[in-house]
């Protein structure tokens, strides 16, 4: 299923307008953001109105700090999936430039949220800011409309062994190495998306062909190798094993992601295609001759294969 992806600076068409908003970065769509979507949604089955979760892009953070590290744990492409999976009816992107920077907290609501957008009612998260120097906490989305009707709930963070679930903690697991501590508070595996390029054919000629991906502004797990699982456009779904990082065995370096699927010999090259990460097996390491690498290489499939033996194909 899919759905419509909106921009805030369009025009929204009038049958989405008085909707109930789920508002947030939704970077991940975590288990505490898939609370708050899933209380905007319920609210307006409740009341027949659109349901429409909202998104930031950029990150505000890259705005204020562009030379950040890549951060990023979903595409806008990914987030659209994900909400429709949820039952949204639609996705609004905001543009997050300076002029919405610059933006204070009473026309965020006023002029934004009810004036441009017609919004009957927005749900957040309690850490939700917004306006001018983050000037607009959550409480102050339904008192600064309230004389025009517009409401809004705040949703409770979700706890998890450890603590509150946050996107922090899942970059935190990812960069450590642990994809199952991640999949567990993102409630399904860190997917990669990507278009699958051309590289030095290295994998074909030791007998293990990837499809390599680019990791864009993905954040950088860490770098090793995984037990992965890849979902192709046709639908089709390969386990395989595969490396992220620069391949220090060969110069010069080039950060990817290669993926070596076991059952599949055909052409991927120019589709976009998802990678699971469901085990850590290994860090990189630099082998001293091909054929110790070969060996290596064996031994991680062999391991990927019983790893993946009791994960659902789903």
């Amino acid at each position: 299923m899919s759905i419509a992806r909106y921009g805030v600076d369009e025009a929204l068409p009038e049958h989405m307008r008085g909707a109930i908003i789920a508002l947030g970065n939704f970077d991940g769509f975590h288990r505490g953001h898939q609370a708050v979507a899933g209380e905007a949604i319920g609210w307006a089955r409740a009341e027949g109105r659109p349901a429409i979760v909202a998104t930031f892009d950029p990150h505000p953070a890259r705005l204020f700090q562009p030379n950040a590290p890549p951060f990023r744990l979903t595409t806008l492409d990914q987030r659209q999936q994900l909400f429709a999976d949820a039952g949204a009816d639609a996705m609004l992107v905001f543009a997050f430039d300076r002029a919405l920077a610059a933006t204070s907290a009473q026309d965020f609501v006023r002029e934004l949220l009810i004036g441009r957008l017609g919004a009957a009612a927005v749900v957040t998260g309690g850490d939700f800011t917004f306006g001018k120097g983050r000037a607009g906490k959550a409480p102050m989305l339904g008192t600064l409309g309230a004389d025009l009707g517009f409401r809004s709930r705040i949703v409770a963070p979700i706890e998890g062994d450890g603590g509150i679930i946050s996107s922090t903690r899942i970059r935190e697991a990812l960069k450590a190495g642990d994809p199952r501590e991640a999949a567990r508070l993102l409630s399904r595996p860190f997917a990669i998306e990507g278009r699958v390029v051309h590289g030095a054919k290295t994998g074909r000629e030791l007998g293990y062909p990837t499809a390599n991906l680019e990791l864009g502004h993905y954040l950088r797990p860490r770098y090793g190798i995984y037990a992965v699982r890849g979902r192709l456009p046709d639908g089709r779904v390969l386990d395989g094993a595969a490396n992220i990082g620069i391949r220090p065995s060969f110069d010069p370096p080039v950060e990817l992601l290669e993926p070596y699927f076991f059952q599949f010999s055909g052409d991927l090259y120019g589709q976009n295609i998802a990678v699971e990460l469901h085990d850590f097996l290994r860090p990189e390491r630099k082998f001293d001759d091909l054929e110790a690498l070969k060996v290596q290489m064996a031994a991680d499939c062999h391991e990927a294969r019983h790893r993946l033996a009791s994960v659902p194909a789903g």
